[in-house]
């Protein structure tokens, strides 16, 4: 009977936990200036709410039906995996397209070429200029 009571101490805390990192994230979404600030919003504390929101629901349902719920696992290794890539190319295209930003975010980083932040689309490397 005790390892019941821990568990549900753990599947309150993460409840609560998620619930705080989306509302977080929500607000960093709707009060942060800039497109390239408002992505860290939905991509780092939303998604880290959700998470723990999908592995309390895999713990309650495994203490209750006594057998795991593979499918909030894999709800939550899609979510880790694509939210990333998402925010990334998000930004890249931000980044191509010169959308505004504050000057608190340089919006021009090292890794990037020249020729990807432009006013035009980036020619194709193989393809030539012509």
């Amino acid at each position: 009977m005790t390892h019941y009571v821990i568990l549900e101490g753990v599947i309150a805390f993460l409840l609560v936990a998620g619930g705080a990192f989306v509302f977080i994230g929500s607000l960093g979404l709707a009060h942060l200036r800039d497109f390239y600030m408002r992505l860290h919003g939905p991509t780092k504390a939303t998604t880290l709410g959700i998470g723990c929101m999908l592995v309390a629901s895999m713990l309650y349902f495994w203490v209750t039906e006594g057998k795991p719920d593979i499918q909030e696992m894999l709800i939550t290794l899609f979510l880790f995996i694509t939210a990333p890539v998402s925010a990334h190319l998000l930004a890249k295209t931000g980044l191509h397209l010169r959308l505004k930003h504050v000057e608190k975010t340089a919006g021009r980083p090292a890794e990037l070429r020249h020729e990807e932040v432009g006013e035009k689309p980036v020619p194709h490397p193989d393809r030539g200029h012509g």
